[in-house]
């Protein structure tokens, strides 16, 4: 398989970085904020409707996003606070984390958005995001019968999916 940036990662999944990998869910967005995909397997606590919990996570996103490009202190030309900056332009987060969770991040040159919200003593997920971002490639964008831009409902990908994160959740 091959990733975004054209160098070759391995088919086989990534091993976790550290103890407590244990995925909450994952969200996908297009560049427009649309949510394609949510899927939970481990959230205990369900306190807002989906379209809420799904315009919250995507603003937080947005706005973590303008902030670092804000803070950037190797680029002159800061801009302003909450104009959208292409993938790949300026800084850029890849995480953060909460004494009861682990936000890990990754956006593509397309603009999908990938968020996996895992367990807080979780350790770096990017070379995971990447795993992820390749069933998506495989499993959604090369598929005949998606449209980009729709909700994602390809059982392949789904299966692929929960298989990945149980097999990281057992380590």
């Amino acid at each position: 398989m091959q990733f975004f940036g054209g160098s070759e990662i391995s088919p086989s999944p990534p091993v976790p970085t550290a103890t407590g990998n244990n995925a909450h869910m994952m969200y996908v967005f297009n560049r427009n904020g649309v949510c394609l995909l949510y899927r939970e397997w481990n959230r205990p606590l369900h306190t807002l409707n989906p379209q809420q919990d799904h315009k919250l996570m995507f603003g937080l996103l947005f706005s973590l996003k303008s902030l670092t490009a804000k803070m950037d202190p190797t680029n002159a030309e800061k801009g302003n606070l909450g104009i959208p900056q292409l993938p790949g332009q300026g800084c850029s987060f890849h995480s953060f984390r909460t004494n009861t969770y682990k936000l890990s991040f990754m956006e593509t040159p397309s603009g999908i958005k990938f968020i996996l919200v895992t367990n807080p003593r979780t350790g770096d997920l990017r070379e995971t995001l990447k795993y992820i971002y390749n069933l998506y490639v495989e499993y959604v964008a090369k598929n005949p019968l998606y449209t980009p831009g729709t909700l994602i409902r390809c059982e392949l990908f789904n299966t692929a999916l929960d298989q990945y994160v149980r097999s990281i959740a057992s380590i």
